[in-house]
């Protein structure tokens, strides 16, 4: 067999799934109930992150919180502020890709 198979949770309990974490990308599949998220971060890639479910409350560097809804896709540069929250009475589900890998940073 060629290629590798990877799944992910299709329930609604809180996640971070690292599904691929290797030197090309990182696959995160995250899953967050009303008032959790992310603690404050700064990317350390390029940040891919798609809204499959729910609606993504996100504030990056400075500026308001925006929010995204399923469907929505955001690239985020590498080293911004990024604060994530599910403020929203429906499961956010969101899928993060980070190309290149973030050890691609720190060489």
């Amino acid at each position: 067999m060629i290629e590798q198979v990877f799944s992910y949770s299709t329930e609604d309990n809180t996640a971070v799934e690292k599904i691929i974490m290797d030197e090309n990308i990182n696959y995160i599949h995250m899953i967050f109930n009303k008032g959790e998220g992310l603690p404050e971060h700064y990317s350390n890639s390029n940040v891919y992150m798609t809204v499959i479910k729910g609606v993504l409350s996100i504030q990056l560097d400075e500026q308001e919180v925006h929010e995204y809804v399923r469907g929505a896709i955001l690239k985020i540069p590498y080293n911004t502020k990024m604060n994530v929250k599910n403020l929203h009475d429906d499961v956010l589900e969101l899928i993060v890709i980070k190309a290149p890998a973030p050890d691609h940073f720190n060489k």
